[in-house]
Protein backbone atom coordinates (compact mmCIF):
# COMPACT_ATOMS: atom_id res chain seq x y z
CA UNK A 1 0.00 0.00 0.00
CA UNK A 2 0.97 3.28 -0.87
CA UNK A 3 2.39 5.96 1.63
CA UNK A 4 1.25 9.74 0.92
CA UNK A 5 3.64 12.30 2.95
CA UNK A 6 2.08 15.88 2.86
CA UNK A 7 3.32 19.00 5.04
CA UNK A 8 0.52 21.28 6.86
CA UNK A 9 1.68 24.10 7.81
CA UNK A 10 -1.23 24.99 9.90
CA UNK A 11 -0.55 21.52 12.34
CA UNK A 12 1.09 23.19 14.99
CA UNK A 13 -0.72 21.42 17.63
CA UNK A 14 -1.84 18.12 19.42
CA UNK A 15 -5.59 18.78 19.43
CA UNK A 16 -4.84 19.41 15.42
CA UNK A 17 -3.37 15.66 15.09
CA UNK A 18 -6.72 13.95 16.39
CA UNK A 19 -8.79 16.11 14.15
CA UNK A 20 -6.28 15.59 10.93
CA UNK A 21 -6.59 11.21 11.98
CA UNK A 22 -10.19 11.80 12.40
CA UNK A 23 -10.84 13.20 9.20
CA UNK A 24 -8.63 11.00 7.47
CA UNK A 25 -9.80 7.77 9.35
CA UNK A 26 -13.38 8.76 8.07
CA UNK A 27 -12.59 7.70 3.89
CA UNK A 28 -12.85 4.81 2.82
CA UNK A 29 -9.25 3.07 2.08
CA UNK A 30 -7.45 4.89 4.77
CA UNK A 31 -5.10 1.76 6.70
CA UNK A 32 -2.68 4.23 8.77
CA UNK A 33 -2.41 7.89 10.06
CA UNK A 34 0.68 9.61 10.95
CA UNK A 35 0.80 13.00 11.47
CA UNK A 36 2.64 15.11 13.40
CA UNK A 37 2.70 18.79 14.78
CA UNK A 38 6.24 19.10 15.57
CA UNK A 39 7.00 18.52 11.80
CA UNK A 40 3.96 19.59 10.61
CA UNK A 41 3.32 16.49 8.24
CA UNK A 42 1.14 14.26 8.11
CA UNK A 43 1.74 10.35 6.43
CA UNK A 44 -1.30 8.69 5.32
CA UNK A 45 -1.35 4.74 4.08
CA UNK A 46 -4.01 3.75 2.12
CA UNK A 47 -5.66 1.72 -0.31
CA UNK A 48 -5.07 3.03 -4.08
CA UNK A 49 -7.83 1.68 -5.11
CA UNK A 50 -10.58 3.15 -3.34
CA UNK A 51 -8.64 6.57 -2.74
CA UNK A 52 -6.52 8.55 -4.24
CA UNK A 53 -3.97 11.23 -3.28
CA UNK A 54 -5.76 14.04 -4.45
CA UNK A 55 -8.90 13.35 -2.65
CA UNK A 56 -6.61 12.87 0.85
CA UNK A 57 -5.73 16.69 -0.01
CA UNK A 58 -8.52 18.12 -0.80
CA UNK A 59 -10.28 16.83 2.37
CA UNK A 60 -7.39 18.54 4.45
CA UNK A 61 -8.26 21.38 2.32
CA UNK A 62 -11.55 21.70 3.09
CA UNK A 63 -10.81 21.51 6.56
CA UNK A 64 -8.22 24.37 6.45
CA UNK A 65 -5.06 22.67 6.96
CA UNK A 66 -3.33 23.16 3.32
CA UNK A 67 -2.70 26.75 3.42
CA UNK A 68 0.01 28.76 4.59
CA UNK A 69 -0.37 30.38 8.60
CA UNK A 70 -0.79 33.78 8.60
CA UNK A 71 1.63 35.12 10.84
CA UNK A 72 1.62 39.11 11.82
CA UNK A 73 5.29 40.34 11.01
CA UNK A 74 7.36 42.58 13.58
CA UNK A 75 7.67 46.10 12.24
CA UNK A 76 10.91 46.87 14.44
CA UNK A 77 9.58 50.70 15.28
CA UNK A 78 8.90 51.82 18.26
CA UNK A 79 4.56 52.34 18.71
CA UNK A 80 4.93 55.90 18.45
CA UNK A 81 6.43 55.90 15.09
CA UNK A 82 4.28 52.87 13.49
CA UNK A 83 1.88 55.29 12.13
CA UNK A 84 -1.04 54.14 14.72
CA UNK A 85 -0.96 50.61 13.38
CA UNK A 86 -1.99 48.07 15.64
CA UNK A 87 1.44 45.79 16.01
CA UNK A 88 4.04 47.60 17.72
CA UNK A 89 6.91 46.71 20.43
CA UNK A 90 7.72 47.39 24.03
CA UNK A 91 10.66 47.25 25.54
CA UNK A 92 11.42 46.94 29.03
CA UNK A 93 14.56 47.84 30.34
CA UNK A 94 14.92 46.95 34.49
CA UNK A 95 17.90 45.25 35.90
CA UNK A 96 15.76 42.57 37.44
CA UNK A 97 14.00 41.65 34.31
CA UNK A 98 16.96 41.04 32.58
CA UNK A 99 16.82 41.72 28.46
CA UNK A 100 12.97 40.92 28.17
CA UNK A 101 11.08 42.13 24.99
CA UNK A 102 7.10 42.07 25.01
CA UNK A 103 4.65 42.57 22.30
CA UNK A 104 1.20 44.85 22.77
CA UNK A 105 -1.59 44.01 20.35
CA UNK A 106 -5.26 45.34 20.62
CA UNK A 107 -7.22 42.37 19.40
CA UNK A 108 -11.12 43.03 19.56
CA UNK A 109 -13.10 40.17 20.56
CA UNK A 110 -14.75 38.49 17.40
CA UNK A 111 -16.79 35.53 18.79
CA UNK A 112 -13.73 33.12 17.53
CA UNK A 113 -10.30 32.29 18.47
CA UNK A 114 -7.33 35.00 17.93
CA UNK A 115 -5.67 33.06 15.63
CA UNK A 116 -6.49 30.62 12.62
CA UNK A 117 -7.10 27.24 14.37
CA UNK A 118 -8.70 24.97 11.71
CA UNK A 119 -10.80 22.34 12.80
CA UNK A 120 -11.77 24.02 16.18
CA UNK A 121 -15.30 26.80 16.08
CA UNK A 122 -15.55 29.00 18.47
CA UNK A 123 -16.66 28.61 22.13
CA UNK A 124 -19.90 27.97 22.72
CA UNK A 125 -21.66 29.35 25.76
CA UNK A 126 -24.11 27.63 27.91
CA UNK A 127 -27.73 29.61 28.58
CA UNK A 128 -28.12 27.43 31.39
CA UNK A 129 -26.25 25.06 33.91
CA UNK A 130 -26.97 21.92 33.43
CA UNK A 131 -28.73 19.72 36.20
CA UNK A 132 -26.81 17.32 37.93
CA UNK A 133 -28.71 14.12 39.94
Amino acid sequence: MPIETIELPTLYGDHHVLEIRRLLFDLPGVEDVYASSCFHLVEVQYDDAALTPDQIRTVLDEAGYMGELPMPAETGRAATENGGQTWFRHTAVFEQTGQVVNFGQTVPYNGRPLWPCPGIGPIVTLEEEPAHG
